[in-house]
Parts: structure tokens; C-alpha cells; sequence
């Protein structure tokens, strides 16, 4: 079975059930999502750990055990979402300690947390994703546009990109003045 590579999208309140929260997966190379519902507490310790200006004054217990593992020299090498069953995710951790790896059971919202503090990678497999994951029409059609937008402007010139540029402020389309602006700043 194929390992598919996952990275935290965003977290957000769950519509469909109250007190909890959606964990939304994406795939770092493709446009799937893969929506998990986790607890507040869960929540909260992942959110802390993306946002790297927030300092608990006391730590999570997410944070005491990246503490401890990193006193005895063990590494989280990598999470697994390995299992869905009845809309529940099966994790595993996978740790690395004296070149011996161990493998720990673990829920998926606890797995993830960890992976943050560790900056491991956290993957699932393609079944998974196939039976379980979303593809919002709105990010595929902003790829889409990406790519025409890359594919049409990328061999012209900086004198016709600022041409276009121009041209997009006199029909009053700033967006399209906007990315052209950037796509000459990124050659500079």
C-alpha cells in the first residue's frame, strides 16, 4: 500500500458536532483533504503547536512528553493514520531510540500534536484518503488558475509583463495587475 504525505491545513469548529473540532488534513502533493474530529483539548494543543509565537506559561502534555523524549535521546521518526474504522482513525507512532525503532498506538489528534513538536512527518495510506477524503471544487479551480496563469505569463519578458500590467490597470483588473507584479518581483 502507497504512503500518501499529510500536513495540518487548518482546524476549525465542527458543524456537525458540538464541542468539537474538524482536524483538516491535506496532501502535501495532490488537492485531497482528509477531515478528522478531534476534542477541544486536542484542538487546542495542535493549534499552540502551529502557531509558534504561543508560549503556555505552564506545558501541555504534549509539550512535557516531546521534553522527556528529547531528555532520553528519543526521536518520533514519523506518524501513520493507518486504520478508519466506523469514522474513526487508527495512528501509530513510529519512534526511534538507539537505532531501535518502537511502534505506539496512539489516537490520531495525540499523533499529530506530537508530529508538530517533533517536525516529523505524518502520512496515511491511499486507501484512506480514497475512502475518506475530500476534494473542495474551489481549491481545484484556484489551481487550475495557477497553472494556466504560470503557463501563460512565464516565458514573456519584465518589459511585457509591465505592459500587461498596464493594460490590467486600465480595464480596472488589479488582481491580474497584482500577480503579474508578483511574478516580476519573484525573477528579481
Amino acid at each position: 500500500m502507497n504512503l500518501v504525505e499529510l500536513k495540518v491545513n487548518r482546524i476549525s469548529y465542527s458543524q456537525s458536532q458540538n464541542g468539537a473540532y474538524a482536524l483538516i488534513l491535506e496532501e502535501v502533493k495532490g488537492v485531497r483533504k482528509l477531515p478528522i474530529v478531534i476534542g477541544g483539548f486536542e484542538a487546542q494543543s495542535i493549534a499552540i503547536a502551529l502557531d509558534k509565537n504561543i508560549d503556555p506559561p505552564r506545558p501541555l502534555t504534549h509539550d512535557l512528553f516531546k521534553t522527556f523524549s528529547n531528555n532520553y535521546d528519543i526521536n518520533l521518526k514519523q506518524v501513520i493514520i493507518h486504520k478508519l474504522i466506523d469514522g474513526i482513525f487508527y495512528s501509530s507512532i513510529i519512534f526511534e531510540r538507539d537505532k531501535i525503532e518502537e511502534i505506539i498506538d496512539a489516537r490520531t489528534s495525540d499523533a499529530v500534536a506530537l508530529a508538530l513538536r517533533f517536525e516529523s512527518p505524518i502520512f496515511t495510506y491511499t486507501k484512506i484518503l480514497d475512502q475518506a477524503g475530500i476534494i473542495l471544487n474551489k481549491e481545484i479551480a484556484e489551481k487550475e488558475t495557477e497553472k494556466k496563469f504560470d503557463e501563460e505569463y512565464e516565458n514573456l519578458s519584465v518589459k511585457d509583463l509591465n505592459k500587461k500590467i498596464s493594460d490590467a490597470i486600465e480595464i480596472e483588473n488589479y488582481e491580474l495587475a497584482a500577480k503579474l507584479r508578483d511574478e516580476i518581483n519573484q525573477r528579481k
